[in-house]
C-alpha cells in the first residue's frame, strides 16, 4: 500500500516518465513481503531501453522492471540498495 505523497508529486512523476525522462518518486509503502522497508522509490521511464541502460549502471536486471502499467514502466527500489543508488545519483533528499 502506497501513501504519503501528494497528487501533484504523482502527476509530476507520471509526466516525466511519459516524456522519456528517468524519473524518481519516493513514498511510504507497506508490504508484508518486505517488513523492514517502510519506503520505496520508483524509478520510471517510458523509454524502456533508456530505463534498462540506467538500471545496468546500478546492476539492476531488466526483468525487474515493473510493466504492469504499460505507460509507467519502473524499477522499485528499497532498503540499503535503494539508498546506495540514490546517493550515487545525488538524490540524498529522497532517502527518508
Amino acid at each position: 500500500m502506497a501513501f504519503g505523497i501528494k497528487r501533484s508529486e504523482l502527476k509530476r512523476w507520471k509526466e516525466e516518465v511519459a516524456r522519456g525522462e528517468i524519473a524518481f518518486l519516493t513514498h511510504y509503502w507497506l508490504d508484508d513481503r518486505f517488513p523492514d522497508s517502510k519506503t520505496v522509490t520508483k524509478v520510471g521511464c517510458s523509454d524502456i531501453q533508456k530505463l534498462i541502460e540506467w538500471g545496468k549502471k546500478h546492476h539492476l536486471q531488466p526483468e525487474w522492471i515493473d510493466q504492469r502499467k504499460a505507460n509507467l514502466p519502473h524499477f522499485d527500489l528499497f532498503g540499503a540498495r535503494r539508498d546506495e543508488i540514490l546517493r550515487k545519483e545525488g538524490l540524498d533528499h529522497l532517502i527518508w
